[in-house]
């Protein structure tokens, strides 16, 4: 089976690193890992964004994909990369594929040295959380190499941004449409995405992969019921400052006892709201009383 094949109608989480302070919690991560591979996913994604791949140094990386490929020895392993040094280390530790981080000098040469590690999943992120608005042009380019299997697109609030790039990437053979819009998830599958690389699916997992398999069964009822609780869980998770949702999943993960309650720091998040960690685990609450 191709590896477009292995993803498409399925969910990739992002995977967040439990620590406590400065100091990745191993046990807590291998016991996530371990918990995620019932969960009815096509793979996960490491090193990215949520998983706070560009702070992690050598050994935490090393530490992070040993763990995830144990764990999950026969789904997609996703490994986000802003180097090549990266993505070979990436390579050497198993992993399937490269979410290639933006890059504004040259993105269709950068693409094109990473596809000589691993096939490539091109990343479209919003300019506020680091990424580069890439034209039309520059994305056909990179839609053109062989080694590109398709591309993330996450906006996170522009709809009409997302409708360009999807209507694009639907018009290339074989390229894979993946969504990164945890806040207009639903609306992104119905307007072409065939796989999901979200943050959101850090927890309340299951939900998540029973609604991509809604849309691939033509379930409306199943799709729309579950659309508007994964809906309000966005609600809740996904809010300024935005930096703070990759904590926020982990409380989250935390309070359905995947992790332990102490092991949800996120060394590089924003200072804590009051009331912000409660109000994430009521979300979680409400989602599985309403997902019953």
């Amino acid at each position: 089976m191709t590896l477009v094949a292995r993803l498409d109608g399925g969910l990739i989480p992002a995977v967040p690193v439990p620590f406590r302070g400065a100091t990745i919690a191993a046990e807590a991560q291998r016991d996530y890992a371990r918990w995620m591979a019932g969960q009815g996913i096509a793979g996960v994604a490491v090193w990215a964004h949520t998983g706070r791949g560009p702070h992690l140094d050598v050994d935490q990386r090393r530490l992070v994909l040993d763990t995830w490929r144990a764990a999950l020895p026969d789904r997609v392993l996703v490994a986000g990369v802003a180097t090549l040094e990266a993505a070979r280390a990436a390579r050497a530790g198993g992993a399937d594929a490269l979410l290639a981080f933006p890059r504004a000098a040259d993105p269709v040469g950068w693409h094109a040295a990473l596809s000589v590690e691993l096939p490539v999943i091109a990343f479209y992120l919003y300019e506020a959380a680091g990424g580069v608005p890439y034209d039309d042009s520059t994305l056909a380019a990179i839609l053109a190499l062989p080694g590109v299997i398709g591309i993330k697109v996450a906006t996170l609030d522009s709809v009409m941004t997302f409708q360009r790039i999807a209507a694009l990437v639907c018009s290339v053979p074989g390229k894979l449409l993946i969504t990164g819009e945890d806040r207009f998830l639903g609306y992104s599958i119905l307007a072409g995405a065939r796989a999901a690389l979200v943050g959101m699916g850090a927890a309340l997992t299951d939900l998540q992969s029973a609604l991509l398999r809604a849309r691939a069964d033509g379930d409306a009822a199943r799709f729309n019921r579950l659309l508007g609780i994964v809906d309000r869980f966005a609600q809740a998770t996904f809010v300024p400052p935005m930096e703070g949702y990759v904590r926020r999943m982990l409380w989250a993960a935390a309070a359905e006892g995947i992790i332990p309650p102490d092991a949800c720091d996120d060394p590089w998040a924003p200072a804590e709201a009051p009331g912000e960690r409660n109000a994430v685990i009521e979300a979680v609450h409400h989602a599985r009383a309403a997902g019953r």
